[in-house]
């Protein structure tokens, strides 16, 4: 990937902005009812990401022949006419990259929105138009982010991206992982909804599968559109790589397919290729004094193998004792990473530098929930009569777990309580005004997040745009759910346990909002929302009021 600086004067010259428009690009995808794949050419639409205030890498994909790279030129303008484009870059789309290009412009202006197309080789060999903007520098009246996780495309239609394309009020796309999933066809779900069908049929394990997968994935009109409208941020979960994945391997991850480590290398690769972002394993994006989002792995990088309760009460010599014997020996133990000493020691450093610098939020994007979640006694009726046996067995060790004080959740961070002590140790320490968003779960969630006694920030963790969470697997009407978590969880203020959508994120020198954005049924293509949930935390409370 090469970097290209340029006069930003030769840009400002060009025709004034127009606010409000739609991309012709997503325009046109929005036309189409299921994902297409061309075939040769321009076939996946532009990206854009790893946005700064004075630079933006640029993304697309143009499907060559034979094994020979094809030079692209990139063309930008502050018209979206893009009169007076100017070519400000140039990349190769490399089959060793599965076709894909990118390219690094610096030299841009702060908070300035650009418009931007790749060429080809021949006369008219153009992508579509995408638009992009630079993050502000000074202190903005506000930046909206979009924050999704979790979506599974078989599973139904990606209606959060459509619905954040229609409304077209965010400045930045931030996904939290599991953007793919690795599952072959027909497991997880067993049925997908008619229309939405991956390549390859199996699981994928080599560096060509996950290609495969991203292909499909990113043929979606609505996926591709969003992507072509707002810059992204995005960082990986295990489904990118293999279910319930940690450093040393994966739940879904088994002897005959091959070694851990080169599936990981594999899956890394097509996600760098595919994805509109650094390899960096991590990262931090300045929004003027306003805000700094960091961009963090719980995942791969330096996360312990999660605990198991099951695991734990095979050993005997009964459920009640060796539930004890893992809270004490294991689940307390200070030593457990969920980030890795590298990580934390960088996230640490930095949180400590932007408070110098006197930066109002600072947000860590990330994977799995923080707040702290414990089964409420009785929760084995929720799952009602007659469960499945995995239901029951779930349920029957959550609640014990909870008589002892353990957590529903092991593999997030209430599996890791001396790691997340030590991160909001530092926030703390900090004065840090800390917002935490999360995905992962499937279900939406607000909470407050407290340390040693004290308030630490805040949680906003957001529901599945597609995959399905706790109500797939409950009797219980989903609001009796989330009411009896609740009462049980002092800590947790709001939950949803039956809808799919995404997050708008409001941060303002004041106060960051929160707000659910519910979308509609996703067995059906619909950019409509069925309802709305906000919270907000103002600057310096620390405490999530909600509505």
């Amino acid at each position: 990937m090469r970097d290209w600086t340029f006069d930003r004067r030769e840009l400002l010259g060009a025709a004034g902005l127009a606010g409000g428009l739609l991309l012709r690009g997503a325009a046109m995808a929005q036309k189409r009812s299921s994902p297409v794949v061309p075939l040769g050419g321009f076939t996946h639409g532009v990206a854009s990401g790893e946005p700064s205030a004075t630079s933006m890498l640029f993304w697309t994909r143009f499907e060559g022949t034979g094994d020979t790279a094809v030079p692209l030129a990139l063309e930008v303008s502050t018209d979206p006419r893009m009169a007076r484009a100017r070519v400000m870059g140039q990349a190769l789309a490399e089959p060793e990259r599965d076709w894909t290009a990118r390219v690094t412009v610096k030299g841009l202006t702060p908070g300035r929105t650009y418009y931007y197309r790749f060429t080809g080789p021949g006369k008219n060999v153009r992508s579509v138009v995408g638009r992009t903007r630079t993050l502000p520098d000074g202190t903005p009246a506000a930046f909206r982010m979009g924050v999704f996780s979790c979506s599974n495309m078989p599973y139904g239609h990606f209606n959060g991206y459509g619905h954040a394309v229609a409304a077209d009020d965010i400045d930045l796309f931030v996904h939290l992982g599991d953007y793919i999933y690795e599952y072959p066809r027909g497991t997880y779900p067993a049925k997908a909804v008619e229309g939405r069908v991956i390549e390859p049929a199996g699981e994928i394990v080599r560096k060509q599968d996950y290609w495969a997968r991203y292909r499909s994935y990113r043929a979606d009109p609505d996926l591709q559109a969003l992507h072509g409208q707002v810059p992204a941020v995005t960082v990986w979960d295990d489904h990118e790589v293999a279910n319930d994945s940690w450093a040393g391997g994966a739940e879904n991850h088994q002897p005959n397919e091959g070694a851990w480590d080169a599936r990981v290398a594999a899956a890394k690769a097509a996600y760098h290729d595919w994805m509109p972002v650094s390899e960096a394993p991590w990262g931090r994006y300045d929004i003027g004094r306003l805000a700094t989002l960091y961009r963090i792995d719980t995942r791969i990088s330096g996360r312990d193998e999660p605990l198991d309760l099951g695991a734990a009460i095979k050993k005997g010599p009964d459920t009640m004792t060796a539930l004890k014997r893992l809270r004490d020996e294991q689940w307390v133990a200070g030593n457990r990473q969920l980030l890795g000493a590298e990580q934390e020691k960088w996230l640490f450093a930095e949180m400590q530098a932007a408070a110098k610098r006197g930066v109002r939020w600072q947000v860590l994007g990330q994977q799995v929930v923080m707040g702290k979640v414990n089964m409420p006694q009785g929760a084995s009726q929720l799952a009602g009569p007659n469960p499945s046996g995995e239901v029951a067995a779930f349920f029957g060790a959550a609640e014990l777990a909870a008589r002892v004080g353990l957590p529903i959740n092991l593999d997030a961070w209430d599996g890791y309580p001396a790691a997340r002590a030590r991160v909001l140790g530092a926030a703390q320490r900090n004065g840090v005004d800390l917002v935490v968003l999360s995905g992962d779960s499937h279900n939406a969630w607000a909470n407050d997040l407290v340390n040693d006694g004290r308030p630490a920030g805040v949680e906003f963790a957001g529901q599945s745009v597609t995959s399905p969470g706790f109500e797939s697997y409950l009797k219980a009407p989903p609001s009796a759910v989330a009411g009896a978590l609740m009462q049980a969880n002092p800590t947790l203020k709001w939950a949803d346990m039956s809808n799919r959508g995404y997050m708008q994120v409001v941060l303002t020198p004041a106060e960051a909002i929160c707000e659910w954005r519910l979308s509609a049924p996703v067995t059906s293509r619909s950019a409509k929302l069925t309802g709305v949930q906000r919270a907000r935390v103002g600057a310096g409370q620390k405490r999530l009021q909600m509505g």
